[in-house]
């Protein structure tokens, strides 16, 4: 369940650190590659792999939202309140998503260390 709710703010927060912070470091260092690799591909890797984990994070919502939407609605808070954090998760996993595919389209769209 706690995977289900914070896994698209964790990799929210991982694509801000890997796909921003990489692309203002590697710039302001006056290069637009870390090693071999182009700043690109970094940022490309940082925008897909928290997508990737946040659709995970948004199935696993979607999955405990609908098992715990099909039992009874009887008397028991546990229940109510995992289907709550299910359905919370599921809402915000969205907007997470949403928030690393447009960094993610403003980061590859725009050539790396634009003046």
């Amino acid at each position: 369940m706690w995977f289900a709710v914070l896994g698209g703010a964790l990799a929210w927060t991982a694509h801000l650190f890997v796909a921003w912070g990489t692309d203002e470091l590697t710039c302001r260092s006056g290069h637009t590659s870390i090693g071999p690799v182009p700043v690109q591909a970094v940022v490309a890797a940082g925008v897909v792999l928290p997508a990737l984990v946040t659709v995970a994070a948004m199935w696993t919502a979607w999955r405990a939202w609908r098992r715990l939407s099909g039992r009874g609605r009887g008397d028991d808070p546990r229940t109510e309140r995992a289907g709550l954090l299910a359905l919370l998760g599921l809402c915000a996993d969205g907007l997470f998503l949403i928030i690393i595919l447009a960094g993610g389209a403003a980061l590859l769209v725009f050539p790396p260390c634009q003046s």
